[in-house]
């Protein structure tokens, strides 16, 4: 009897909780979807990545200045979850040219890159992302074209055709908003200037079957701007919504049904109604070898204390040829969207566009961020890879065997060689994958990975911290001389210039403080700390351990080494070996200590108790340091990687000439920058002022500055000015 009332009880229970939603009406449903959206948001985080180069176009073998931007989407702050961008130029194929690990402070990183001078002419992509943006390749990462010529080359312009997926009015959600099959359509007029006006049409069907109601969400990035229950009495429903209610941006409207589930959907753009100032003050026009003074001041909208690290200036050629959005108008969209480089939306100028020709482009789009399929599913989505909040996550894989189920749960040890020794140990999961957590810093260190147990047959593979998820790619071969600008001749001549005379915008290091841990032994204080110098010379390593070190002990049965160490509490061999290093890298073979001339021995360590580190468990532990420390007195074995790695890659400085002296204002070397100032971390006083000084050259081509910031509370701002050079 028990058997059978279980069955019926496990049936009962979704009808039970169905009917107690429907019974209490459109309050548990608003607040499920609430909770849903809410719960969604925390957990997947989205980032946004905006990339300030010093020029659009550039000649090949140049210098590229750039400073990288990480926001929060929801909030549009810098964001503090990731300390590593990886920045990469593409060429039209897809192919990255440079790769580089940017760190991060505050939300903001600067970098530079020196493009190859074998580039041909033609269109190249600047992507950027960090670590957890990785999980949403080829979408959620920031993408730019710059155009890069080689006057040199008289190879046909490659024009990079990047496409992101087609999200059409026949694709995806977009079917809800106009879908019979769900007795519902979603009309919106966004043309009204204060009012939003929502019309939602429903068929007879529709509402018998949904009891005259309907559910209207609206969202902006990923904040929830109303979430409400509408009754339904004839044919059209209208609601009216006073757009001061919308933040600016991208608003999805979505509309469900009685059951939960989305029957329409559109997407509008409410514009930004205030107006972040920042007012910059400087001569109109100077002349050549003469000092601009730039004065800038945050109007009265912006808090006055900027973050200094996010705010950067660039000072270039005036040509009048910009081929992407400020900070203001790419972030409406950001990454968003799934919109390529080349998007329409992406490289025009939002606030000039009319309402109706944006909310016209936006029905062939939808969110790849917010899919509420993925919101309203039993689980959430569980990805590989992290934010690097602290550290950065140096990865691999462990290939062995025919069955990836031979692959799992296995241990991969990295080691740090050093007369301190460190350790650390990574699980292989289902796929074989495994992850270290290393320092960020600009060192180069020296890592030894290798797997715990040794099979014939397996590898590690290391893995590139560099995604390899590209937007679908064509290339258009078009003719060179026909895109290639009239300066561009001067551009390349001043740059050939500057290298016949040695000059060069690149200054020394940026000297950057890194919280590094100090090091010290993983094992702590060990049982037996022996000196080598405090004892005479023996000649093999065999004897040192008969001889000098108690209850351990190195045998050798047919050239066959074996090393034990007796428990201390019951005074007799482990069942299993000792953990076995050198220089604090873990070896398996005791003949490699045997062999080791113990002339080259500083000391060992010897650890007696059982020894746990997580779920790792050493049975004793034998640590071998050389006088040299580092490893160099062992061969590396087959199955070990010998990795010199550094997390991020060090950043040089912007210098550009000052002629404050007559001696050098008067100097014959020419001065032909095609970047005349580039200044990635201007820093303000208390009261929001700052002031930027640099020399012109000896160009007579007038010049822009180009201004993109962002402050802590996350209020965007852009500026340009154009200064003319006296002729």
């Amino acid at each position: 009897m028990i058997k059978k009332i279980k069955p019926a009880i496990l049936f009962l229970i979704p009808v039970l909780f169905l009917q107690g939603i429907s019974g209490q009406g459109s309050i548990n449903m608003t607040d499920y979807l609430t909770k849903k959206f809410q719960d969604f948001t925390k957990v997947v985080t989205r980032e946004e990545i905006y990339v300030h180069s010093d020029r659009d176009e550039y000649i090949s073998g140049e210098d590229l200045w750039f400073n990288i931007y990480v926001l929060d989407r929801k909030s549009l702050k810098p964001s503090s979850e990731s300390r590593i961008a990886y920045f990469e130029l593409l060429n039209p194929e897809n192919r990255p040219i440079v790769q580089k690990k940017i760190g991060l402070d505050g939300g903001s990183g600067q970098g530079q890159i020196v493009l190859p001078d074998t580039l041909s002419t033609g269109t190249y992509i600047i992507r950027a992302y960090t670590n957890w943006m990785k999980n949403f390749l080829p979408f959620n990462c920031f993408s730019r074209e710059v155009h890069i010529y080689n006057a040199f080359s008289s190879r046909s312009f490659k024009r990079n055709m990047n496409s992101a997926a087609s999200f059409t009015p026949d694709g995806g959600i977009m079917n809800y908003s106009q879908s019979v099959n769900t007795g519902l359509t979603l009309k919106v007029d966004n043309l009204k200037p204060d009012i939003l006006e929502i019309d939602v049409l429903t068929t007879e069907k529709y509402r018998t079957e949904n009891n005259n109601q309907f559910y209207l969400f609206i969202q902006t990035r990923g904040n929830i701007n109303r979430v409400s229950s509408q009754g339904v009495k004839d044919e059209t429903s209208r609601i009216f919504i006073p757009k001061k209610e919308l933040p600016s941006g991208i608003n999805q409207i979505t509309v469900f049904n009685s059951n939960g589930k989305p029957v329409g959907e559109r997407f509008i753009y409410t514009p930004d109604m205030e107006n972040h100032v920042l007012t910059l003050q400087s001569a109109d026009s100077v002349g050549t070898r003469s000092k601009i003074s730039l004065y800038l001041e945050v109007g009265n909208r912006l808090p006055k204390m900027l973050n200094s690290t996010s705010l950067s200036i660039s000072v270039e050629p005036l040509t009048n040829n910009h081929f992407f959005a400020d900070i203001n108008d790419y972030m409406v969209f950001g990454s968003e969207f799934g919109l390529s480089a080349s998007s329409p939306l992406i490289n025009n100028e939002i606030r000039k566009m009319s309402t109706e020709a944006i909310d016209s482009l936006l029905q062939h789009v939808r969110s790849t961020w917010i899919d509420w399929n993925t919101i309203l599913a039993d689980k959430m989505p569980v990805y590989r890879y992290e934010a690097e909040k602290d550290d950065h996550f140096l990865s691999g894989k462990l290939v062995s065997g025919d069955k990836e189920s031979e692959n799992v749960d296995k241990y991969v040890i990295l080691s740090l060689p050093g007369k301190k020794a460190s350790f650390q140990y990574a699980k292989t999961n289902k796929e074989g994958n495994f992850s270290f957590r290393i320092n960020i810093d600009e060192k180069v260190t020296d890592y030894i990975i290798q797997p715990d147990e040794v099979i014939k047959g397996q590898s590690l593979n290391i893995e590139s911290p560099f995604s390899d998820k590209f937007y679908k790619s064509a290339v258009s071969v078009d003719s060179a001389g026909k895109f290639i600008p009239s300066y561009v001749s001067d551009w390349s001549v001043n740059l050939q210039v500057r290298k016949i005379y040695g000059i060069s915008s690149t200054g020394n290091q940026i000297n950057r403080v890194f919280s590094v841990p100090a090091a010290k032994r993983f094992y702590g204080k060990p049982d037996q700390e022996l000196i080598m110098k405090d004892y005479i010379a023996l000649p093999v390593m065999q004897e040192v351990f008969f001889e000098l070190l108690a209850g351990v002990f190195m045998k050798n049965r047919r050239s066959v080494y074996e090393i034990t160490i007796n428990d201390p509490d019951y005074n007799k061999p482990y069942d299993a070996p000792p953990g076995l290093f050198v220089d604090g890298v873990m070896v398996k073979d005791p003949a490699t200590i045997a062999g080791i001339d113990p002339e080259l021995v500083e000391k060992i360590d010897v650890v007696r108790e059982k020894y746990i580190i997580g779920d790792y468990l050493f049975y004793g532990l034998v640590n071998v340091i050389t006088k040299a420390g580092d490893f160099s007195n062992v061969t590396l074995p087959d199955y070990a990687i010998r990795l010199p790695y550094r997390a991020i890659d060090p950043v040089p400085k912007f210098i550009s000439p000052d002629y404050s002296t007559t001696a050098l204002k008067k100097s014959r070397i020419p001065d032909f920058r095609n970047t005349l100032y580039w200044n990635p971390s201007v820093k303000t006083d208390k009261e929001g002022k700052a002031r930027v000084e640099f020399w012109t050259s000896d160009s007579d081509s007038d010049f822009e500055v180009n201004i993109q910031g962002i402050t802590s509370e996350g209020k965007l701002f852009s500026l340009t000015k154009i200064i003319k050079i006296k002729r």
